[in-house]
């Protein structure tokens, strides 16, 4: 990465068709307080957010995704993103269900992603964060 790339961050960031970071949100009462209690985990890309929740034990009937773009924030459907046991998906089988959809619908918030081609988020980093 160049000096200036550190600087002013990836590429990818700047392309407003993509979010520039997705979020996981989690009532950790799971419904039985009067009112929710989020923990929110963030990640530069939703292959990240999800290794970093299957990482830590965060099952995904329990979790909402986000795309985070300018001024608005997009759900995503987890089933997208879950096998037929309905556990997390991971690389490159998340890149493939998430193309796949994507090309299917055409639906915004599953551009850019990509299994076996350069993807658009190649210049993110995959590490993920929270619960904040």
């Amino acid at each position: 990465m160049s000096i200036i790339r550190k600087f002013i961050g990836p590429k990818s960031k700047y392309d407003k068709s993509l979010p520039f970071m997705y979020e996981a949100c989690i009532d950790v009462l799971y419904g039985q307080g009067d009112a929710p209690v989020y923990n929110y985990y963030q990640c530069d890309t939703v292959c990240g957010l999800i290794e970093y929740l299957d990482e830590n034990g965060i099952a995904p009937e329990n979790v909402q995704l986000y795309g985070i773009y300018s001024g608005k924030k997009i759900q995503l459907d987890t089933n997208y993103c879950t096998n037929i046991e309905g556990e997390w998906l991971r690389r490159p089988e998340i890149c493939i269900a998430l193309e796949e959809h994507f090309r299917e619908t055409l639906e915004a918030q599953y551009k850019g992603h990509r299994a076996f081609e350069e993807c658009d988020f190649d210049d993110r980093d995959r590490t993920g964060g929270g619960p904040f």
